[in-house]
């Protein structure tokens, strides 16, 4: 059955007790207002604004080492990561909704449900 993918969310990994300043650096440096400074009510996620046709710019509170990770968003979560593995990818770990993936790179990403609706441009559709 075909389903569809995009890039989704580009993910500002903060290993730090408190977002705040963390959003407010990003969001200056890169020109975008503060959407939400507790975007599930956790204060894990705060995400910047963005246009529609842009990626999610998101940041998370973690435990790990600073990076940054991206999510590919899907209507069919399963058959993307079957995709993904089929392309050397690695399930990595099954997080609530979403599948921790790792690139035959070593760089982990994140296969999500689909975050905005319509998906809008930049959508691929797999056969």
């Amino acid at each position: 059955m075909p389903h569809h993918s995009r890039l989704s969310t580009f993910v500002l990994d903060c290993n730090a007790d408190d977002l705040a300043p963390h959003v407010e650096f990003w969001s200056r440096a890169l020109g975008k207002r503060v959407d939400t400074l507790d975007e599930d009510g956790d204060g894990k996620y705060a995400r910047l604004q963005t246009d529609p046709d842009e990626p999610v710019l998101l940041l998370q509170k973690v435990a790990h080492p600073p990076r940054i990770h991206l999510d590919i968003e899907t209507d069919d979560v399963e058959a993307e990561v079957e995709r993904l593995v089929a392309l050397g990818a690695r399930r990595v770990e099954q997080v609530h909704t979403w599948v921790v993936m790792e690139a035959p790179s070593g760089h982990r990403f994140c296969v999500v449900r689909q975050q905005r609706k319509p998906f809008g441009p930049h959508l691929n559709r797999w056969d």
